[in-house]
């Protein structure tokens, strides 16, 4: 469980969302079983709806682990839809490259291998959706960097920014998760504020913000 929401709120709203294709439900369960972590399966319906809500056709996903997410992706954009994922493990990125393989999506995943943040430095493509899903400690060094990757009306989406509840409450704070506390609160503050940017923080899974980059009209203040 989240522990962000209380337990039978969350089975509950799990309960009500349709299982995916056998391929899908067998790669999550099997993700589960190896305490690999994955999407939330209220976020990964949330991320769907949005991709196909704000025709999504790109996606820069940091971290992809197994590739679970990646796939979701690419599914729910279609054939003509692309992510590129970074990952540093090389352990994660064979698995990922077999699940992906698996799923017969090799042509629309393009795993980055290296450092998350050389990785978004280095780009100079833009997306319509990036989805922040690695290291939380470093989401607010990101942030710069995703902002320039990301096109005019484009969706920045942050997982697990509620770190089980600490965020909000000083009360469950880890004292060895505090360098981590305080900057996913630094980044918080930043993203719900920023000129560029209109934030909803929503507790679903273990948090998670969904930004809009406003486009030149917004930003200029010509738009209603």
């Amino acid at each position: 469980m989240s522990e962000i929401v209380q337990d039978y709120i969350e089975d509950y709203i799990r309960g009500l969302i349709p299982l995916g294709s056998p391929e899908i439900e067998e790669f999550r369960i099997r993700a589960e079983n190896e305490e690999v972590p994955i999407i939330h399966k209220e976020v990964q319906k949330h991320i769907e709806m949005l991709i196909h809500a704000n025709k999504i056709q790109s996606v820069l996903e940091v971290g992809t682990a197994v590739g679970y997410s990646s796939s979701i992706f690419a599914l729910a954009m279609g054939p003509h839809g692309h992510v590129d994922t970074i990952e540093r493990s090389l352990k994660m990125i064979v698995q990922a490259d077999e699940n992906i393989s698996a799923l017969g999506l090799k042509k629309q995943i393009n795993i980055l291998i290296g450092d998350a943040q050389e990785k978004v430095e280095e780009l100079t493509k833009t997306y319509d959706m990036i989805f922040l899903d690695g290291a939380k400690g470093h989401y607010i060094h990101l942030l710069d960097h995703c902002l320039r990757c990301l096109k005019p009306g484009g969706m920045l989406v942050s997982d697990n920014v509620l770190f089980k509840g600490m965020i909000a409450s000083d009360d469950l704070v880890v004292r060895r998760k505090i360098t981590i506390v305080k900057r996913m609160r630094k980044y918080l503050e930043v993203i719900s504020n920023h000129p560029q940017l209109i934030t909803s923080v929503l507790p679903l899974g273990d948090g998670l913000a969904v930004s809009w980059k406003k486009d030149e009209l917004d930003l200029n203040g010509e738009n209603p």
